[in-house]
């Protein structure tokens, strides 16, 4: 018989903030619910393993001796877990009071929704976007526009309602749905893999949802030293085309690749202006956005170093 929820966690040499994450389950997960919790180790290496080991040894621990992408990762959980509904989380994500049984409740609710993303807010408790509508030439428009957060964001608000897709931070997914679209994408190492499986879920039939009463804290680890973070920002980019050439033409990429490209271009301009913002980070945003395929990537940094 399956459980009712898989809680599915990767961690990637985050050895505290998955040591908060499991707590947070254990703290916040609701009770009366058959569960297990999965947390798969992508070949870290500060000691995450053996810390779930020692203090929550009801953990399955999936221990992989190579890194690899977000996707992989995923779907791999998905095809491990037993659970009826699965909640994705990454290691750097709490739940919070009430947020399981909230996607939960969405989902017994709407029987026709295969994914609902929970209202993620930073270390200080303050909601940030996490569900927008899905990337192409509209949304690339709005951006140089400068009306995203109007226009593109569809998070915020008190209901829950159908969106086109939510950040896999603390997604919960139906295992029906997600086995019926083939899981998440490995050719999206980070990055839009989340985007593409919720666009193949609605294109399968399948609702996604945005559930403002279950909230997560999902901490910020993106640096804005370039040194550390320009892989990052290829991986961001890159991955952002391969969604655009996936689902829409060439030409429809390169006109995605040119707008955004803008976009930061005029942000890198404005923030000479201003004093601490970060202009250099935005200048790598508009020469990645043009030319997505230069650069060293997080997957290409992976892959040297095995």
């Amino acid at each position: 018989m399956d459980l009712e929820i898989s809680y599915c966690v990767v961690n990637n040499d985050g050895r505290e903030y998955l040591l908060a994450c499991l707590e947070a389950i254990r703290k916040n997960g609701p009770s009366g619910k058959s569960s297990e919790v999965l947390v798969l180790d992508n070949a870290s290496t500060d000691g995450s393993a053996e810390m779930v080991r020692e203090r929550f040894p009801e953990v399955d621990l999936i221990e992989l001796d190579r890194k690899q992408g977000k996707a992989a990762n995923d779907s791999l959980l998905l095809r491990r877990s037993k659970g009826r509904y699965c909640l994705l989380l990454n290691e750097d994500s709490e739940v919070l009071p009430g947020a399981v049984e909230a996607l939960l409740g969405a989902l017994e609710a709407e029987t026709e929704a295969g994914a609902a993303g929970a209202q993620l807010e930073d270390a200080e408790g303050k909601g940030y976007a996490c569900a927008w509508r899905f990337p192409g030439i509209r949304s690339a428009v709005v951006g140089a526009l400068f009306l995203h957060r109007r226009l593109t964001v569809q998070s915020g608000g008190t209901t829950t309602r159908e969106v086109d897709w939510v950040q896999s931070s603390a997604m919960m997914v139906r295992r029906e749905a997600a086995a019926e679209v083939g899981y998440l994408d490995p050719d999206f190492f980070v990055y839009y893999d989340e985007c593409d499986f919720c666009l193949r879920l609605a294109e399968a039939g399948w609702k996604t949802l945005y559930v403002p009463d279950a909230k997560a804290i999902h901490h910020d680890q993106l640096a804005t030293d370039l040194s550390a973070g320009l892989p990052r920002i290829v991986e961001f980019h890159r991955n952002r085309d391969i969604y655009m050439r996936k689902h829409h033409s060439r030409a429809a990429a390169l006109a995605v690749r040119v707008l955004t490209s803008f976009s930061y271009a005029v942000r890198s301009v404005v923030a000479l202006l201003l004093p601490g913002a970060p202009a250099g980070v935005y200048r790598a945003h508009a020469r990645q956005a043009l030319f997505p395929g230069r650069g060293e990537s997080l997957r290409d940094r992976s892959e040297a170093a095995t």
